[in-house]
């Protein structure tokens, strides 16, 4: 009842809701009108012929004969009578079963459907409504990073410019606000001076709009927003824009930095003194060897927090054999990191004049991956169909990268990498298989739109998988993330906690913790001393904090084990 209230409120209240009524109330006047004039007329035909009908008949035969049903039990003897009938019949097809069905559909019905988006979806926040983040654009990237928000308790909201993607966003199970993203009422209502964050993710010119307008109400909250062009990167910070980020490029570095041989770890994170970074064992002696066998905490000071393997992060059992395909998350300090990366990484090989790395599409991400080859010269060819991209590039090859002629004239017979790049996942699964069949042996490494084509792309050959939706809501979720959490994947938390109680004057191996929590502890803190990479007979402090890592599942488990 009160949801019909609202929509009939919409209707008294909206300008344009009113004139839609005033224009089908005319026309239904209008129809009234004729029909009235069409029994009137019935009857003096019917005088005429001699014959006498109430009016109650009148309007009963003129409705028969409009609505087209024609009884056939009242009928004229003359051709006046005849006549007379055709009109009304004509005319009844035209009012009744063809303008009345599209006003009553354009005038009412349409509006009313409206009324009730109308009233479904919000156009404001509650007053009270701070520390939330605002988003404005509905794609991979956002809607990964809602994932993400969700698990750290951070309240959000979409703003949709229209009713259809406003609704559209709410049936997909999402907080939406309706409300034009370019206009300063809209975020007065979602009461965005007290966000925690506002997010634009559209293209520069979209984004530098958004900037302008949430400036325009509040000069203090923060927002962070892609950019395209590098040129517009000035731009987009002039309304004072406190992070822009050139996602595909970030990508597209990524991407080239994971390709073989790897010469120095690769930095994923920090946390407090720590540093969180990737070894492919791939690129090491490690390759058969167990966890246990080659002792990495007491040779080299660091801690292996995480096996990489297909896009899943494996807990790293001791016993476990290291396979090619593993890569080792480890934990410790900058300088620990650097020594594992010289002890354990085998030096590169000379550089071979042949093309070493394929880069299947000549994009952004493409030419940022081009970029990172070109400062560690090394060998690279773009493939790519459209040929403005030989303009800026010397090592480029004009073709379909799905056809074998192309591909072998790019040198994929000897190259030692494949770095997919294509926006399209369907296109990205058709190369990884295609290059998987040609090269058994070669590295792939492709990029995923959408995280659900992740998991596709591995089984058609990937050896790494780029998430550009996943490793932009990361970057964007540090921004907001607690100052006693990192989040760094779906499976790969790093957190703080005051030590138990339970755990004072005892030992690492005596709590038995990664057994009961999958949780791994990275270092020990307190107001004297900071260490990384504890021993097994450490015994804990009162004073000590912890900075374990785990999934949020181990980390809610070790909350509820020793925390409650």
């Amino acid at each position: 009842m009160k949801l019909f209230l609202l929509q009939l409120l919409f209707f008294v209240k909206n300008k344009k809701a009113k004139k839609n009524i005033f224009l089908l109330a005319r026309f239904l006047f209008f129809l009234a009108l004729i029909i009235c004039l069409y029994s009137i007329l019935f009857h003096l035909i019917m005088v005429y012929e001699g014959r006498n009908y109430s009016w109650i008949t009148g309007f009963y035969w003129t409705l028969t004969v409009m609505s087209t049903l024609g009884f056939g039990d009242i009928t004229f003897s003359t051709d006046l009578g005849l006549l007379f009938t055709l009109l009304v019949l004509i005319s009844g097809v035209v009012l009744l079963l063809i303008m009345l069905p599209f006003t009553f559909i354009q005038f009412f019905w349409a509006p009313w459907l409206e009324a009730q988006s109308q009233t479904r979806i919000p156009r404001h926040l509650p007053e009270e409504s701070r520390g939330h983040v605002i988003l404005t654009s509905f794609d991979s990237l956002t809607r990964n990073l809602v994932e993400k928000l969700k698990k750290h308790r951070f309240r959000y909201c979409f703003v949709a410019g229209s009713q259809q993607t406003a609704s559209e966003i709410q049936d997909a199970g999402y907080n939406t606000v309706f409300g034009e993203i370019d206009d300063p009422r809209t975020y007065r209502n979602i009461q965005a001076p007290q966000a925690a964050l506002v997010v634009a993710t559209a293209d520069d010119l979209m984004n530098t709009n958004i900037a302008f307008t949430v400036r325009e109400v509040s000069s203090e909250v923060p927002i962070a927003c892609s950019a395209d062009k590098e040129h517009s990167l000035d731009i987009l910070n002039f309304p004072g824009n406190t992070h822009v980020f050139q996602f595909m490029r970030m990508l597209g570095r990524n991407m080239a930095e994971k390709t073989f041989p790897v010469t120095a770890p690769h930095i994923i994170g920090s946390f407090e003194e720590l540093t969180i970074a990737e070894i492919p064992v791939r690129d090491t002696t490690l390759t058969g060897k167990s966890l246990a066998g080659v002792q990495l905490r007491n040779k080299l000071g660091i801690t292996v927090i995480g096996i990489l393997e297909k896009g899943e992060i494996l807990p790293p059992a001791p016993e476990a054999a290291l396979e090619i395909t593993n890569i080792l998350i480890i934990a410790g300090s900058r300088e620990e990191i650097s020594s594992a990366g010289r002890a354990l990484l085998r030096p590169s090989p000379p550089e071979s004049p042949a093309a070493t790395v394929l880069i299947l599409g000549g994009g952004r991400v493409g030419e940022a991956a081009a970029d990172v080859f070109k400062e560690k010269n090394t060998a690279y060819m773009i493939v790519e169909k459209r040929s403005s991209i030989g303009i800026s590039h010397d090592r480029y090859i004009h073709g379909d990268a799905a056809d074998i002629n192309t591909l072998k004239g790019a040198g994929i017979d000897d190259a030692a990498a494949v770095i997919i790049t294509p926006h399209n996942d369907a296109m990205n699964i058709y190369l990884c298989f295609y290059c998987r069949q040609l090269r058994p042996d070669i590295q792939i490494i492709s990029r995923a739109t959408e995280e659900r084509t992740v998991s596709k792309l591995f089984r058609a050959g990937a050896d790494l998988v780029a998430s550009s939706a996943s490793m932009g809501a990361s970057a964007i979720m540090d921004i907001l993330k607690p100052s006693n959490s990192s989040f760094f994947s779906e499976a790969l938390n790093v957190f703080l906690v005051t030590v138990p109680e339970s755990f004072v004057g005892k030992t690492l191996a005596d709590t038995g913790m990664r057994e009961k929590t999958d949780c791994s502890l990275l270092g020990i803190k307190n107001s004297e001393s900071f260490s990384t990479s504890p021993e097994p007979g450490t015994v804990f402090n009162k004073k000590d904090e912890l900075i374990l890592a785990g999934s949020l599942k181990a980390e809610e488990k070790f909350r509820q084990k020793f925390m409650e």
